[in-house]
């Protein structure tokens, strides 16, 4: 069985509205090959993710990455915060694509963002918003429906 994909909190909505932009080159192109290329490829719901309190598989060529922090890091440990809590997510759980897509379905509304990821540089192009649409007018039996499994 492959390592699972570490993500921090806030990154599982980020995956979900991600359309191949990125701060940097070799980060749109990272994070490309981690949601378009395992997330979103035939059988990705079935990835599994680890919940890591730090920077992640999605910060490794980040721009404003220093180590395991980030130069926005008052900003990064809010939205990681909200993220959790919405989400349920504790560092050290692990649960796979489809099961995440679940919880956010069951736990973030259509027009929630504008709280959760207040201060994001990205909410003004409204992907992620876009996104968490789409998620919830699937109908059910797309939506992934996976209990999460906690280790």
């Amino acid at each position: 069985m492959p390592a699972p994909i570490r993500y921090r909190p806030h990154h599982f909505l980020c995956s979900l509205g991600f359309e191949g932009k990125g701060y940097s080159p070799e980060f749109a192109a990272n994070m490309t090959a981690i949601v378009m290329g395992q997330l979103r490829a035939k059988g990705g719901d079935d990835t599994l993710i680890e919940v890591v309190p730090a920077t992640d598989d999605i910060c490794t060529p980040c721009p404003k990455r220093r180590g395991t922090l980030c130069t926005k890091q008052t900003k990064i440990d809010r939205l990681d915060t909200a993220h959790a809590a919405a989400l349920g997510l504790t560092a050290g759980d692990r649960l796979t694509w489809g099961d995440a897509q679940a919880r956010i379905r069951a736990n973030v509304q259509p027009g929630d963002l504008s709280t959760l990821c207040k201060g994001c540089s990205w909410q003004v192009f409204g992907m992620c918003e876009a996104a968490l649409q789409r998620l919830h007018d699937a109908p059910l039996q797309d939506a992934p429906t996976n209990e999460t499994p906690r280790t």
